[in-house]
């Protein structure tokens, strides 16, 4: 059965690790449903959030392949009970007062901040689960999305549980 997963991977931070990894989903006919990529607390290491669907072996063969890359030095597939977050960013077209305080009142509904005014648009920005922001568009659809950028999920195990490193591997 195919479920959605957000795998976490911590990379050696230098240039070309995102392009080889993402080359590597493409030559296996993986597909990213998001990608989020940022420096981590340890200097030197970064990590990468990406969201796949796949059945149970699809995820096992990413794992594999993702582990066998010489800068990969952990994956975590996020099965658990995990926090999970997007940022996006909305421009809505807005005509009349009436509909800039109808907007406003949806925004304050989900907790979304309006970052920019314009005569005719509004800029919101809104983080939570991605299926909140999911409604949260569905919401503004019907006043006119003008545009739209996310960020991809983010995830991390709740609790005490953290993601450790394994020993770097040498480069021959």
């Amino acid at each position: 059965m195919r479920q959605r997963h957000v795998i976490s991977v911590l990379v050696e931070d230098h240039p070309r690790v995102l392009t080889r990894i993402t080359s590597m989903f493409a030559r296996r006919g993986f597909n990213i449903d998001s990608l989020a990529v940022g420096r981590t607390h340890i200097p030197g290491v970064s990590r990468i959030s990406f969201v796949v669907e796949g059945d149970d072996r699809t995820i096992e063969q990413v794992e594999k392949q993702l582990n066998r890359l010489i800068e990969v030095l952990k994956v975590v597939d996020h099965e658990g009970p995990r926090l999970e977050r997007e940022l996006a960013l909305v421009k809505v077209r807005v005509e009349g007062i009436e509909e800039r305080i109808e907007l406003k009142e949806i925004a304050e509904a989900f907790r979304a901040q309006i970052v920019d005014v314009a005569r005719h648009a509004l800029t919101f920005e809104v983080t939570g689960h991605p299926a909140k922001i999911d409604r949260f568009l569905e919401e503004l659809s019907n006043y006119g999305v003008l545009e739209t950028m996310r960020t991809g999920a983010l995830a991390m195990d709740r609790g005490e549980r953290v993601i450790k490193l394994r020993a770097r591997r040498e480069a021959v």
